[in-house]
């Protein structure tokens, strides 16, 4: 009897040994868009400190925050409707 790992990422193939297939299973795009989300929030925040530091010009700041903001609204967004 075979048994199912609940941490295991990918199921093995019915090839011998338990050998998994040739191919990974395609990530679905709507997380590959949250993950460019999360990148693009933590790479903006991350320049704002850098901003902060090299003591820019406040209009850098606002580039900064306004990229951030949009990217936190849109995870948000994403996240609520996901919910329903």
């Amino acid at each position: 009897m075979a048994t199912t790992d609940p941490y295991r990422l990918r199921a093995p193939a019915d090839g011998p040994h338990g050998t998994y297939g040739a191919s990974a299973p395609a990530l679905p795009r709507g997380e590959v868009v949250r993950t460019l989300l999360w990148i693009l929030v933590v790479v903006s925040a991350v320049a704002n400190t850098v901003a902060t530091y090299a003591e820019a010009a406040t209009w850098v700041h606002l580039t900064c925050g306004v990229v951030s903001l949009f990217g936190v609204v849109t995870l948000a967004v994403r996240h609520l409707r996901g919910r329903r």
